[in-house]
């Protein structure tokens, strides 16, 4: 399994989610936002950071990256595609997933660790964790609010394509229905507002709770055939 993490000019966390994809057993590949293919990878990842400097929106500049038609292409013939944070952000602006990324409630930078439950196991993102939770992951985000409106989260709802929710009273950012993450319809595209990157090693402060996450995406054989190849 060879994953794929992008760098946008303004990513933080590549080098992170490239050392998290290697931790769960997978060989990590950087992608450059100006690369125009994805050099065979079995799964890519949008890591968390501030692409383009947050001009505009959030991830408003980073969907038009010359990379995106090739995750567009991808996403669309089955492939695993993870937008984490500001990879979430890029995601929605791309219409690779529905609603969209607000300022927190409370209108303050939020980072702390909180807890999500796992809604959803049979992504590839999600088939390593053997029970719903809660899970402990790091967030860190000053725009991390989903929004969509009510007929979009109703669908959601009934599609099961609520992927991960805060706990009730732990929400950090006011997001729509305790929403931490969500999937496209096929469940291949999936994106979330905390770092489970920050969350694959038990000697650091974020604990090794989503490691299952990289492990369960390495132990996966693609069923696709990958239109970067």
């Amino acid at each position: 399994m060879r994953v794929g993490v992008i760098t946008f000019p303004g990513s933080l966390d590549d080098h992170d989610a490239l050392a998290a994809a290697t931790r769960g057993g997978a060989e990590g590949v950087g992608l450059w936002h100006g690369d125009t293919d994805l050099s065979g990878v079995d799964a890519v990842v949008l890591p968390g950071g501030f692409s383009y400097g947050d001009y505009l929106r959030t991830g408003a500049i980073a969907q038009h990256a010359p990379i995106m038609a090739a995750v567009r292409a991808f996403a669309a013939d089955g492939g695993p595609v993870l937008g984490i944070c500001n990879g979430f952000q890029i995601l929605c602006e791309a219409g690779l997933l529905p609603g969209a990324l607000l300022r927190n409630s409370g209108l303050r930078f939020v980072s702390r660790p909180v807890f999500v439950t796992v809604e959803r196991r049979d992504t590839p993102f999600t088939r390593g964790f053997d029970h719903p939770g809660p899970w402990s992951v790091p967030l860190k985000s000053g725009e991390g609010c989903y929004h969509a409106d009510p007929a979009t989260l109703d669908r959601l709802e009934a599609e099961d394509r609520v992927v991960f929710r805060y706990l009730p009273g732990d929400n950090p950012n006011g997001s729509a229905r305790n929403i931490a993450g969500v999937s496209n319809e096929a469940g291949n595209v999936v994106g979330l507002m905390p770092h489970p990157e920050h969350a694959v090693d038990d000697d650091l402060a974020g604990g090794d709770d989503f490691l299952a996450m990289f492990a369960g995406l390495a132990s996966d054989v693609p069923e696709h055939e990958s239109l970067s190849r």
